[in-house]
């Protein structure tokens, strides 16, 4: 048998090779707030599935870095198991979690601790002989906004961010918001760029993380059957809905303070449109996404009317799945006279030739019925019907419905001919469930980033040119809005009345979903 050259070439060492899963250099994730409602209901878990899953390598280190002052108090090792047990989506399995948390370390200490950061910095050198991670780690900031320019600046004076001190490459993942208008996310992309370069900045919007959002660039760019008609010859208009039946929780001070339009409208909805109205990139590359998603971010643009088109609401007591729900101005850690919405919705055009003339209603909001993330695109009514007006009239629009969260999947509408001797024709449903599709589970959406991150592949993670464009759509309806007081809805409705005469003066109606 003869040997294989110096040349030949394993297929299996392929990048693009699915039959090998994407397993990321030796490296450390450390999290700063780790102590924090989101690393402990969302990333400790990630970490554990994708460890799981054995898409970890052997050499990975997870750091945590923050004050011990946890709600269950205790140990790191006892909370961090206890979150992990808790939120994961994979089996339980405890010898994954032994050499999980053998990898795991702790540094306690305030984010303006010079003295906690320097600990932090002997920690990683110390790793970095023991384990073998050369240097690469990735920090994930999971803490309040106010807190990354100290947190970055803490990083830039030990040089933590320095990849080639360090001798492997750094990275840092933003949480949202990345500000709350203009100015302060052009600041804080100034002070992100003096410590990290451009293209180790991952700003993290947990939407693009899930299996539907990443499919609706299979669907529309894969198949030849919507690509001709994904335009304003035949769209009618497109919603984009983000609905939770929850109120605020525990975040009052936070959503006291932002509102539906710069918690939602500027970051997750403003992607979705992105995705739903980019044309088609030369590849699929980070890059070429970036590019072609800024230039939809950069053509939409605002009605004349906001008085009509831009409607905010706040919900009232009402009730929710059989039980009583109190106002917005009731709930502990907001003043009586708050004029803070939980409800937006705005109607958006796209100026291009793609999208001329065609609307983008967008709506989100707290209390509402039902807890739903999705995309309709609802296309032109047939020029002609051949029926008469009463064998139609209970056939509406063919709908093409992306359903984001909690039912992944795609539903198409169109109309068909009810069985008897009549011809009555009515809209049916066809659905395509992820669930009953695929045996494998969708990952959660931090499980994709994470590893992302780790791998480097920045594809699903806004730049700052779409952080920036897409404040240049909410700044102005933020400004239109001060000072104004919500329209009032109850709990368990779905918004404010001003919202549903925003399409029947269009002569729309918002879907139901």
């Amino acid at each position: 048998m003869d040997e294989l050259g110096t040349d030949a070439v394993n297929p299996l060492r392929d990048p693009a090779d699915r039959r090998l899963p994407r397993v990321p250099q030796p490296c450390a994730l450390v999290i700063f707030g780790i102590g924090g409602d989101l690393s402990r209901k969302k990333l400790v878990a990630a970490v554990y599935d994708l460890a799981n899953r054995g898409l970890l390598p052997t050499d990975f280190v997870l750091v945590g870095f923050s004050r011990a002052d946890w709600p269950d108090g205790g140990t790191f090792e006892k909370m961090s198991r206890l979150a992990a047990k808790e939120h994961c989506r994979t089996t339980w399995n405890e010898e994954v979690w032994k050499r999980l948390a053998s990898n795991t370390r702790f540094v306690e200490g305030s984010f303006d601790d010079d003295a906690a950061f320097d600990k932090l910095v002997e920690t990683m050198a110390d790793l970095r002989d023991s384990h073998g991670i050369r240097g690469n780690a990735a920090f994930y900031l999971s803490v309040p906004p106010s807190m990354f320019p100290v947190v970055l600046k803490q990083m830039e004076r030990t040089g933590l961010s320095d990849a080639k001190k360090a001798g492997g490459w750094r990275r840092v993942v933003v949480e949202k918001p990345f500000g709350h208008d203009l100015p302060s996310a052009l600041e804080l992309n100034r002070i992100v760029d003096t410590v990290f370069p451009a293209r180790d900045v991952y700003r993290i919007d947990h939407y693009l993380g899930k299996e539907t959002v990443q499919n609706l660039l299979a669907l529309r760019f894969a198949n030849q059957l919507f690509e001709p008609v994904w335009n304003a010859n035949f769209v009618d208009s497109v919603q984009i809905t983000m609905a939770e039946d929850v109120g605020i929780g525990g975040r009052a001070a936070f959503y006291q303070a932002t509102g539906a339009a710069r918690d939602v409208l500027q970051n997750h909805l403003l992607q979705l449109l992105a995705l739903t109205a980019m044309e088609e990139p030369v590849e699929f590359s980070p890059e070429a996404v970036r590019i072609e998603k800024i230039k939809a971010l950069r053509a939409i643009s605002l009605p004349p009317d906001l008085e009509h088109y831009a409607i905010r609401g706040q919900y009232d007591q009402g009730w929710l799945a059989g039980e009583r729900a109190v106002a917005f101005r009731s709930e502990k850690g907001i003043p009586e006279d708050s004029n803070t919405e939980t409800y937006a919705a705005v109607r958006l055009g796209v100026e291009t030739r793609r999208w001329a003339g065609v609307p983008f209603y967008m709506r989100t909001g707290k209390r509402l019925p039902k807890r739903v993330t999705e995309i309709g695109v609802l296309f032109k009514k047939a020029p002609h019907l051949p029926f008469s007006k009463t064998d139609t009239q209970e056939l509406g629009h063919n709908q093409l419905v992306i359903r984001v969260q909690p039912d992944e999947g795609v539903t198409l509408k169109f109309g068909s001919k009810v069985p008897g001797s009549a011809m009555e024709v009515r809209d049916v449903a066809m659905d395509f469930l992820y669930g009953e599709a695929f045996t494998e589970s969708s990952p959660e959406a931090y499980e994709r980033l994470i590893l992302d991150v780790l791998v480097g592949d920045a594809t699903l993670f806004p730049r700052s040119e779409e952080v920036e464009a897409s404040w240049r759509v909410i700044d102005p309806l933020e400004e239109f809005w001060a000072g104004q007081a919500p329209h009032l809805y109850r709990a368990g409705e779905w918004g404010p009345k001003e919202a549903d005469q925003m399409l029947a003066r269009d002569g729309r109606q918002w879907r139901r979903p």
